[in-house]
Formats: structure tokens, sequence, C-alpha cells
């Protein structure tokens, strides 16, 4: 009997060891959240038909979101890098500039965001217009 116990105790003993529960933790990475991002493509869409490589010759806007010289040189004085307008036909570099102004004013006002980087004046009417259509 004693032995027959032993082997039972022994047999729970290696079921319990052998049968863990099975409790995990799986931790997903959040995608992240881009909330200028429909802003972004409507404003090159209105601004140089989604071409990064865009120039306008008049104005020296140039690349995606057609930076000017006067809004770059802010930029640098603002925030200390040295960009060149050259540099504005990068795509992740000029929308670093762009994204520096939007957060300025926040990332749900795109109407306010759209008109300041348009400029000032009675057009930026018509260029939000042109613009909230893409959103």
């Amino acid at each position: 009997m004693k032995k027959f116990l032993l082997l039972f105790f022994l047999i729970l003993f290696t079921f319990k060891l052998s049968a863990p529960d099975i409790r995990s933790l799986a931790i997903l990475e959040a995608p992240a959240v881009e909330p200028f991002d429909r802003l972004i493509h409507a404003i090159g869409i209105v601004e140089v038909k989604g071409d990064t490589t865009a120039y306008n010759e008049i104005e020296q806007a140039t690349g995606f979101f057609q930076i000017r010289p006067i809004r770059l040189d802010d930029y640098n004085r603002r925030t200390g890098n040295n960009y060149a307008l050259s540099e504005m036909f990068d795509y992740d570099k000029a929308k670093k500039v762009f994204l520096y102004y939007a957060s300025q004013i926040g990332p749900y006002n795109y109407e306010r965001i759209a008109k300041n980087w348009n400029g000032s004046g009675h057009k930026t009417i018509s260029y939000w217009n042109r613009v909230k259509k893409y959103l």
C-alpha cells in the first residue's frame, strides 16, 4: 500500500510539473499616430500633384511642399538647423519643415494649418477649398 501511495504521489507530482498553466503576455507594437498624414497628402496634391522634384522658378519654391527660401530661412533660424533649399527635394527633410510649422498650430486644425502654409490674404480661402477636396 505504501508503494502504491508513493507511486500515486510521484505520478501526481510529475503531471503537475509537465502541465504548467499557459499564461503569456503578448505586447504588440501599436502603429504610430500620424495626425497630419491626410493633410500632407492633400497639400502635396494641390501644390505639385505629389511630385517631390517640383520647382517653381518664379517663387524658388522647392519640392513636395513648395518650400520657399524665406520659409526655410525662418525654419533654420528657429530650430538651429542649416538646411539648404536644394535639400527640400528630400521629402523627409521637407516634411520635417512642414511638420514644424503644422505642430505650432496643432494636429486637428487642418484649415488653419493649410492657410498658414499657403501664406496670407484672401487667396488662402481658395487654397483651403482645393486642399479640402483631397482630405
